[in-house]
This record gives structure tokens, sequence and C-alpha cells, in this order.
């Protein structure tokens, strides 16, 4: 392990030992009904438009390299998709650049991009601050940067136009009040995070915090396993965690679906196989995940991203950039998939993707 991903988790460990004052104040029942109403909230349908209502003309003819964290993620090659969706009938081109998960360990990305000529470059899953040499390049050269999941932070940041991404420490809260709430207050839990990614680190973080407010669930173990190595590593993180905590397990959140696929592999779902697990994910609403949800198949809950929509905000803010206006400070509320409610928003085609006719909403000032 290295010394970054080291500090990176005792900080978190250290969270273990503290709740804060509201926390400690809030009796069992008062958390439990608090969470109740936070998890129906986020539970209910996503029918109204609450994104823009105006902007700029889509210019035409523009070409876009997105940089992908990694295109063989559910999440990025789905946004992919959405972008190319949202800018066909302006003929806008967009050339990917797949950094199949190492885009952090160069700073040289960006200049790729620029080499390749973009009129504006999307970084999706690409931490911007991994990016710094290559960010003030693009700003020396004045082609607009527009981050999905950039960063921890909504909105410009670290010489972003704007970046585009749910809150992740309230996805992670939402994801461990409904495990929460589903046991009834009584979860032995493991957390599986990834601490090489801030986005994803933010999350977990929250996940442990909110744990700890729960008097009747016990916090087992936070488990560092890099998504880019997970398909290596699980198996044996799966047998040490089965010999710890034996029973004791009995409820697991993932900081991405992905996990849960990795636990559904025949070789790793004998060794949990009398355990019974319930899965919840903070994220990110894979086709796999609604399949589990609707089969009530490990997985009970994940916290989606809306990722066609995302896409086609996506688009929105870099013509915005390309025009000299204000980005929309558009950020989408929060979701909760469930078995009561997966046959909407989207879920009848294994997605989240809210029923607000997004779509006809940004065409309609798009096209005037």
């Amino acid at each position: 392990m290295t010394a970054t991903k080291s500090k990176c988790l005792t900080a978190l460990f250290v969270v273990f030992s503290f709740i804060s004052a509201a926390a400690a104040q809030e009796n069992p029942m008062q958390f439990l009904s608090r969470a109740n109403a936070k998890v129906a909230r986020a539970a209910s349908l996503k029918n109204r438009w609450e994104g823009p209502d105006d902007g700029p003309a889509l210019h035409k003819k523009k070409k876009i390299v997105f940089i992908a964290a990694d295109l063989g993620d559910a999440g990025v090659s789905s946004v992919f998709n959405g972008v190319r969706e949202a800018s066909t009938a302006a003929g806008w081109e967009v050339l990917p650049i797949n950094c199949r998960g190492r885009c952090n360990q160069g700073a040289s990305i960006i200049s790729q991009a620029l080499d390749m000529k973009a009129d504006g470059i999307i970084l999706a899953g690409v931490d911007v601050t991994s990016q710094s040499k290559g960010m003030a390049a693009a700003v020396k050269a004045k082609i607009p940067v527009v981050g999905w999941h950039a960063s921890v932070k909504s909105g410009p940041t670290d010489g972003l136009f704007t970046n585009i991404a749910t809150n992740p420490k309230e996805v992670g809260q939402l994801a461990a009040l409904y495990t929460v709430v589903d046991s009834n207050n009584k979860a032995g839990i493991v957390v599986f995070t990834d601490s090489s990614n801030p986005f994803l680190l933010a999350k977990s973080t929250a996940i442990v915090e909110t744990i700890r407010q729960c008097e009747g669930c016990k916090l087992l173990s936070l488990e560092d396993v890099p998504l880019a190595e997970s398909h290596i590593k699980m198996k044996g993180v799966v047998e040490s965690l089965v010999k710890r905590f034996g029973a004791k397990w009995t409820h697991v959140i993932g900081v991405n679906d992905f996990y849960f696929d990795l636990l559904e592999v025949p070789t790793t779902a004998s060794l949990v196989a009398s355990n019974k697990l319930v899965a919840v994910a903070a994220g990110d609403g894979s086709p796999t995940a609604y399949k589990r949800i609707r089969a009530n198949s490990l997985q009970t809950a994940t916290v989606p991203e809306p990722l066609s929509m995302h896409a086609w905000q996506i688009v929105d803010e870099l013509n915005r950039a390309f025009s000299n206006a204000e980005h929309s400070n558009y950020v989408s509320a929060l979701h909760l998939v469930t078995a009561q409610n997966i046959a909407y928003d989207g879920g009848q085609k294994n997605m989240f993707e809210p029923a607000n006719d997004f779509r006809s909403h940004y065409q309609k000032f798009w096209s005037k």
C-alpha cells in the first residue's frame, strides 16, 4: 500500500472514533425517523424538470475530445454515448481517449487532446487535480474543459468551466441511511471503497460517518479495493472477511455497483452463500445493478447517476462556454432505486433516466 493510500485510510478510520455533537444528542428513534424521511424523499419519482430553461443556441460542428477514466466502466461509457447522442444534430465530432484506469498516473493526457485540435474537452471520471499542467495549457489555449466527476465539488473548480456531479457525501450518506432502515438498525457492515479516487473516497467517508451514528449497527471493516484492480483482488478480500467475521457480516455497501458484479462471480459467491448478504451501492446505477434489484438477488438498492441527462448537460455546459455564457449551476437531485420504485424513471430500461423530458427542454432553447 502506498503512503498516500495509507494516509487516506488512516483518516477514514479516525472518523470511526468521532460522532458529531448533533448525532450524539439524537436518540436512536430520532435517527431512524430522520433516515426514513431522507430515504423516502430520495425514492420519490423524478418527473419534474428542475434544470435550465434558457441558454444559447447550440453551436455547430465542434470537435470534442472525451477523456475517459475507463470506457470499460458502465457509467463512463454511458456518458460518452449520451454526449454523442445529444450533439449529433449539431454535427459535433466526439473523439474518445481511454485511459483504462490510468489517467491520474500522467499529466500529458490533456495535452494529447489539445494536439488533436479539440474545440472542447471533457474529463470523465478523471481527477482534475492530477492534471494541473494540462489544465494550465488548456486555459492558455482558451479551450474549455467540462468535468464529469472530475472533482468532489460541483461547478467551476481547478480551471474547469464547470464540473457535473452529484454530491458524493450526500450519495454515501443516502446509501448508508437506506442500509440502516432496511436492517431496522441492525447490520454488520463491510464497506468497499477506492481511495485512489477522491470522489469515491468522499462517498466512503460519508458512509462511515453515517453508520457510526446507528446505535445498533456494527461497522466491521473498511476495505480499500481499487476498482481497476478489483477483479484480481476481490476473491482474496472476501475470503479474509468471511474468516474474520463469519455470520456477523450481514450487509455490504460499495461506492460503486461493480463490486457486486464481482460478488456474483461463482467462486466468490460461494464464499458468502451462507451469509445471505444484503448489498447497497452508493452509485452508479449500472444495468447489472438494476437486474439484481429487480430479481431480489444480493443487491437491494443503488443511488444511480442520471447518466444520459448528465451527458446532455455536459453538451449544454460546453456550448455555454463556446458562447462566453455562465455555467448553468444545475445539480440534479439524488435518487434511490429499490424494488418498490424500479419500474419508474427509466427502470424498465435498466437505467436511471428521469421522466422529466430533459431532452425536449434542452432542445427547445438550443434550437431557438
